[in-house]
């Protein structure tokens, strides 16, 4: 996938071949590396169920321990929705807000544990082998556990970065689609060249339009508001009634 990232980025960008070449094989790779993950984020097209074991009477998880099966995922970028293995099924742990977390249930002097009911995001983001110390995301759980729970965690995740075109791609097509404008735009945004520049902004328009064509085909017709990232059906409206005004 990576060759074929490449060869469109390179078209995109008009690059001639060496030794004219404007942008390096090693830079358009980690241009194309960056607008994975940055499409990752906001697409939110990477889903994987992580597990993840709890300690008794521990209540912050750094997402940086959660278990991911996938060879083309390599961590979590935010949790969506945590439940715990009982017997032969599991049991949904209610999401709240760290503020109301922080207040109703952080704020006690004698916690008792228990099986898990409460759970809230924390730090943000997913852990990086660029930063020193654990920047990882966390969420914090309530009561804290009184064993052993395995925790099943449904995640948005970041992808691998690709260094050979044998590595798997972890982003689903259509999205696919998307990275080279997205690549282009990070290599004419370097050359500093004011007439580059205005093409970069160019290549970002295509990207969104590509994104956006990405969700709504990934949405089925039927109930399609239902679904991921789907549009107010009634935002026009919305907007009417505000006399146009945000």
């Amino acid at each position: 996938m990576l060759n074929a990232y490449l060869a469109a980025t390179e078209n995109l960008l008009q690059n001639p071949a060496a030794p004219t070449s404007l942008y390096t094989t090693a830079n358009l790779t980690t241009y194309i590396n960056t607008a994975r993950g940055q499409l990752a984020g906001e697409a939110e097209c990477i889903r994987a169920e992580g597990t993840l074991s709890t300690v008794i009477g521990q209540r912050n998880y750094a997402f940086s321990a959660i278990t991911l099966t996938s060879a083309a995922v390599q961590g979590a970028i935010n949790v969506r929705r945590i439940a715990y293995a009982v017997a032969s099924g599991r049991k949904w742990v209610t999401p709240r807000p760290w503020p109301w977390f922080d207040l109703f249930k952080l704020s006690n002097p004698v916690p008792v544990n228990g099986p898990p009911t409460t759970w809230a995001q924390y730090a943000q983001g997913a852990a990086s082998t660029n930063v020193t110390g654990d920047p990882s995301g966390s969420f914090y759980l309530d009561p804290p556990p009184d064993a052993v729970y395995t925790l099943y965690l449904d995640c948005t995740c970041y992808p691998i970065p690709l260094a050979a075109d044998s590595d798997p791609e972890a982003i689903p097509y259509l999205w696919t689609d998307a990275v080279p404008f997205w690549a282009a735009w990070y290599a004419l945004m370097s050359s500093q060249n004011q007439s580059r520049m205005a093409d970069a902004l160019r290549y970002k328009t295509m990207y969104d339009d590509f994104v956006v064509r990405a969700r709504r085909a990934a949405n089925p017709s039927v109930g399609r508001n239902m679904y991921e990232q789907a549009e107010d059906p009634a935002r026009m409206a919305k907007f009417a009634q505000l006399g146009g005004k945000q």
